[in-house]
């Protein structure tokens, strides 16, 4: 099953401090189920894109008005959600804050 794991940032995370995956990307690289992962770069860089009535609306900056935003990404491909909530929990939480453990879709519906 594949899961994708989305970081949200604490308040040491944005502050600066350096993020460090070592346990996952160790754990995951050993059972080899690591498929890929990203930082994303702040998004007040970032640009929302909407088609209303045909025309194309560009708004610039964070979709949402709010303090939490999606700070990276690791794809997993593990036995169970079980499993994929153990490599949540090897991500430091005083610098990521928070995790959503979040299976994927196939285009038949969820891929379990």
């Amino acid at each position: 099953m594949k899961f994708l794991l989305n970081l949200y940032p604490s308040a040491a995370a944005l502050s600066g401090e350096a993020f460090d995956p070592e346990q996952l990307l160790a754990a995951t690289g050993h059972a080899g189920e690591l498929i890929d992962g990203y930082l994303l770069a702040d998004p007040s860089i970032s640009a929302v894109v909407r088609v209303l009535d045909g025309a194309v609306i560009v708004t610039e900056g964070p979709y949402l008005q709010t303090p939490d935003h999606v700070a990276g990404q690791f794809l997993v491909d593990c036995e169970s959600r079980e499993r994929a909530v153990e490599l949540a929990a090897l991500l430091p939480s005083d610098q990521i804050g928070a995790v959503e453990v979040r299976p994927l879709m196939d285009s038949a519906g969820m891929e379990m």
